[in-house]
């Protein structure tokens, strides 16, 4: 039986000729696509993606730089839009802290990812998050709020902190990077099977440090993980679709 890979987090509206980077993905066996909303515009236009193409799946969220932009008042209409369209979509992301911002807006921040998780919490789905020199913050603000449904997105924080996640019984992913970054190597080869998932975040992070990465490209976080485990490639599938089919939900596979 052929592999069946999955791009748990990118940002499919940023990549040009959307129709060719999808016949890409499903050229190397890459049937799931999960695109993240970002702001207002980026998850209208996730939303349009998912309901084009059966392999993409729609995340919606306000990231925590956007968030800075954007009036409480603004905030609350799109949670009330994101509600409106729950049915549509299987997690909220990408949301979090970003503390490499103006050290003046990190309590607001943390009042807007309080929401979003709420957000998530109300609608019984996952949080993607985005933790940028926030790592022990967001980890903190995720503890205290008591969620269980989290993925951890490209987190780079230290690996007490990543223990720490693991015990929460969270999920951390291995972007396609890891060819390159020794720490995502580590996470890898060390961090219980259970808890992983692969992404791109398309177009970043690019395996050979190029531009732009996508969603066919996952399939190198998967090759990695064999290399470094001594397993092979359709384990590593075969395992990580079991944590995906556990996480969301059979139908949403």
């Amino acid at each position: 039986m052929k592999s069946s890979f999955i791009d748990i987090h990118c940002h499919l509206e940023m990549l040009p000729h959307t129709a060719e980077v999808i016949e890409r993905a499903k050229k190397a066996s890459v049937n799931t696509i999960l695109t993240q909303g970002v702001n207002p515009e980026t998850n209208r236009a996730a939303l349009v993606l998912a309901d084009k193409y059966p392999e993409v799946k729609a995340c919606l969220g306000i990231y925590p730089i956007d968030a800075l932009k954007m009036s409480d008042k603004e905030i609350d209409t799109e949670i009330a839009f994101i509600i409106k369209n729950k049915k549509r979509i299987i997690a909220i992301g990408e949301v979090g802290m970003d503390f490499k911002e103006d050290e003046k807006e990190h309590e607001r921040q943390k009042k807007i990812f309080t929401k979003m998780i709420e957000l998530s919490l109300e609608l019984n789905i996952p949080v993607i998050v985005h933790s940028r020199k926030a790592e022990l913050e967001c980890i903190e603000l995720l503890e205290s709020l008591k969620v269980k449904k989290v993925i951890m997105h490209c987190f780079c924080g230290k690996w007490n902190l990543i223990q720490r996640i693991q015990k929460n019984g969270w999920f951390l992913t291995v972007p396609t990077s890891v060819t390159k970054a020794e720490q995502f190597q580590r996470v890898a080869s060390e961090i219980t099977f259970a808890q992983l998932f692969c992404e791109t975040d398309a177009p970043f992070l690019h395996p050979e440090k190029k531009w732009p990465n996508e969603p066919a490209l996952v399939v190198e976080s998967y090759k990695k993980i064999a290399e470094l485990r001594g397993m092979s490639l359709n384990q590593i599938a075969e395992a990580v679709m079991e944590n995906y089919v556990m996480f969301f939900g059979k139908n949403k596979a």
